[in-house]
């Protein structure tokens, strides 16, 4: 039996050249627990993948993205990505944590090298791969 893939849509918010990421909690039976990924999540029935980044984030930071820019789309058996940007236009105080462990702008160097720290978790966790390939295509791309 085929199992059709979820689609999510996540959100590469920048700020100063470095980009705002979530420590996913670290519980089992969740994709890349205890690691750093980008804000956003499944979407809901006949929403469209924007409208779906928007609510996530407000969900899950109290942020209103405005006008978000398609990036691509990652896909595979399991899960297909769709990914915006936009700058966040907030310090990142404002932001309200209500879904994960932790949330940080991890700088470039944090993305090169696949690791960041965590305050509070008082400990250096990874990023998820994909989240990774993600902000080092969009790198790369210069936007």
């Amino acid at each position: 039996m085929n199992q059709q893939p979820v689609e999510v849509a996540l959100a590469i918010l920048h700020q100063e050249g470095k980009f705002l990421m979530q420590l996913r909690d670290d519980k089992p039976g969740i994709r890349y627990p205890g690691h750093w990924g980008l804000f956003g999540g499944h979407l809901e029935s006949g929403e469209t993948p924007e409208e779906g980044l928007k609510r996530e984030v407000l969900e899950e930071i109290n942020y209103i993205v405005t006008a978000p820019i398609k990036f691509g789309c990652y896909a595979d058996a399991e899960v297909i990505r769709h990914i915006y940007h936009a700058p966040l236009t907030v310090p990142i105080e404002q932001l309200v944590l209500q879904e994960g462990w932790d949330l940080a702008l991890v700088p470039s160097e944090g993305i090169g090298q696949g690791k960041y720290y965590s305050a509070k978790a008082k400990q250096t966790r990874p990023l998820g791969g994909i989240h990774q390939q993600i902000l080092l295509d969009f790198l790369k791309a210069g936007l």
